[in-house]
């Protein structure tokens, strides 16, 4: 895990698409869309039932690894404010152990707004934590340091023929967006004319790997 330093924090991307901030011992996840392919179906969209599950499986292995004081999840964590509730048994189970092994927070999104989780944790519109505003979309008015999510950024890049696509984090010097961490999420590019407007000119796309963390500049 390679440090960066944003709004004067250290901070560490994880390959996962995780953010984990040292200091507070907390991690912060954005766009999990528990449930999404169970609220297709309900319109006759049928795709493979397994997307909560294996985000489950990712968020559970991250949580084992960096053992958090606190979880920040920044928005959009159901993908309809009626997912927590169609969530399966055991699904719901495996959650509320992770909501109560941490100071666990969700911050509702443009899919879940207004949802009632019974799965654990504190549930919050935005919230400001050690200077850092939290917020599901990045705000372009927003003139103090921001964490969001909502864009689901992905860089992809053509290598000997052949196109590679990452989920990526894309910095500013006031805003940090975080990639989809859910299992059944695409992405948009890191120079999309909606993720430009809302973080600025300047940017850059971050690749976290294990050991090191690729920078690519953002051409808007």
């Amino acid at each position: 895990m390679v440090r960066f330093s944003f709004a004067g924090h250290d901070l560490v991307a994880l390959a996962a698409g995780a953010l984990y901030w040292p200091s507070r011992e907390a991690l912060l996840v954005a766009d999990l869309h528990f449930e999404k392919a169970s609220w297709f179906a309900q319109f006759g969209q049928m795709l493979p039932p397994y997307d909560s599950l294996a985000t489950l499986d990712a968020l559970e292995a991250v949580v084992a690894r960096v053992k958090p004081a606190e979880l920040w999840c920044l928005g959009d964590s159901f993908h309809d404010p009626k997912g927590c509730a169609r969530l399966p048994k055991a699904a719901q189970e495996r959650l509320k152990a992770l909501t109560s092994g941490c100071r666990w927070t969700w911050i509702t999104g443009n899919h879940d707004a207004g949802f009632a989780t019974s799965c654990g944790g504190a549930v919050l519109e935005e919230a400001v934590v050690d200077g850092l505003v939290l917020r599901h979309e990045a705000d372009p008015r927003e003139a103090r340091p921001e964490l969001s999510g909502h864009f689901h950024p992905k860089l992809r890049v053509t290598v000997r023929g052949r196109t590679i696509a990452r989920r990526c984090f894309v910095a500013t010097p006031s805003k940090l967006v975080l990639p989809a961490f859910g299992s059944l999420t695409g992405g948009l590019e890191p120079h999309h004319p909606e993720i430009v407007r809302a973080v600025g000119r300047g940017a850059e796309a971050l690749v976290a790997l294990e050991d090191r963390l690729l920078r690519f500049p953002v051409a808007a």
